[in-house]
């Protein structure tokens, strides 16, 4: 029986070192996560470096923005032409059904007198005069269905070229679409990550992060009508915009401070920053690209020096981002998803040029 003891004490010893054993494991693995009691997490970032990532976050996703921006533009032309090959196809179908139902009548039409030699036909006519000139007319019908087939390959070729480019159409607009859901997922990741950020700050910390947030935003604006008409139209004391179109972009960066900011957005009731730029501008009768890559470009370079009211002003080294320059340092813009259009001093972002559109 003592033989028959020994084996389940080795078996119970066997046990507990077993349970020792995950005991100790289980015990360093809470270590390793920081879980011993002593207090290993990491710590809690403080306002400011919230604030400098948000900004950091917020860049970069202006930048997807642009991106997002150029590429929709490119989607929405080749959808234009796209649409446009359509219609060109269809009215090319019309004009070959018409073309094939002619053909097929004079088609008709021999097939039914066919099939007799026609000098035979001449020597049996009772009228031969009349049978020479119905010759001669069947001569001409001849011709006009040489035509009418030269037409009907015409009409086929055309369409084959006008389906072959709606086809390389049709790949770009779908490259395109892929481009914006690649730029959309960036995104609304970068705003996900600053939004769950920005929820660790207390309330006073995040009214006091927004009412100076945008790249250094002033917290307060000035009333649109007294100001634009001091600052464009040349008030007392002030600098007046080149033209009459920079004085109206001008005047109606103005009357949208206060809009949000929406990525993709042109207005009229929210922006993102080129969209801003490109809707003031509209407003004034010029037509300027969507983006800030080709806005810089819209019109001719002036120096930081030479600055007027109207001019665009663009930051980063990227050129991601612009703002409406309104005299006085200042500028009118729509930074980011936490700050809506607002007056903005240009010194406190990396100034990248500027362009004089008109």
């Amino acid at each position: 029986m003592a033989a028959h003891r020994r084996p389940r004490q080795r078996s119970l010893s066997g046990s507990a070192a077993a349970r020792t054993a995950v005991t100790i494991a289980l015990a360093g693995a809470a270590t390793a996560a920081g879980f011993d009691g002593v207090g290993q997490a990491a710590p809690q970032p403080t306002p400011t470096q919230v604030r400098a990532r948000v900004d950091q976050l917020y860049r970069e996703a202006e930048v997807a923005t642009q991106k997002y921006d150029g590429a929709k533009e490119k989607a929405d032309a080749a959808e234009r032409r796209l649409r446009t090959l359509g219609d060109e196809a269809a009215r090319g179908q019309d004009r070959l059904n018409s073309a094939r139902d002619a053909l097929g009548s004079i088609a008709a039409a021999q097939y039914r007198e066919g099939g007799v030699d026609p000098a035979l036909r001449l020597m049996l006519s009772d009228d031969p005069g009349r049978y020479l000139r119905d010759a001669e007319f069947t001569e001409r019908a001849g011709a006009r269905q040489t035509a009418a087939v030269a037409g009907v390959r015409s009409q086929l070729g055309r369409i084959e070229r006008l389906r072959g480019a709606a086809r390389v159409e049709l790949t770009s607009l779908r490259s395109q679409q892929a481009e914006l859901r690649r730029h959309k997922k960036t995104i609304n990741g970068k705003l996900s990550e600053a939004r769950r950020l920005l929820s660790r700050l207390t309330p006073p910390e995040r009214a006091a992060m927004t009412a100076t947030t945008g790249q250094g935003g002033d917290a307060g604006a000035a009333s649109p009508s007294s100001t634009a008409s001091a600052h464009a139209l040349g008030g007392p004391g002030a600098v007046a915009a080149p033209t009459s179109r920079a004085a109206a972009a001008v005047a109606y960066a103005y009357r949208k401070l206060g809009s949000p900011y929406v990525w993709g957005a042109t207005g009229p009731d929210a922006f993102d920053c080129s969209g801003l730029a490109q809707a003031a501008y509209r407003a004034a009768g010029v037509s300027l690209p969507r983006t800030t890559y080709a806005q810089i470009n819209a019109g001719h370079r002036v120096a930081r020096s030479e600055l007027l009211p109207g001019d665009l002003v663009f930051f980063y080294s990227g050129v991601s981002h612009v703002g409406i320059y309104v005299g006085d340092g200042r500028m009118i813009h729509a930074p980011n998803p936490s700050a809506p259009v607002r007056l903005a001093p240009i010194d406190q972002m990396p100034f990248a040029g500027a362009t004089r559109v008109v």
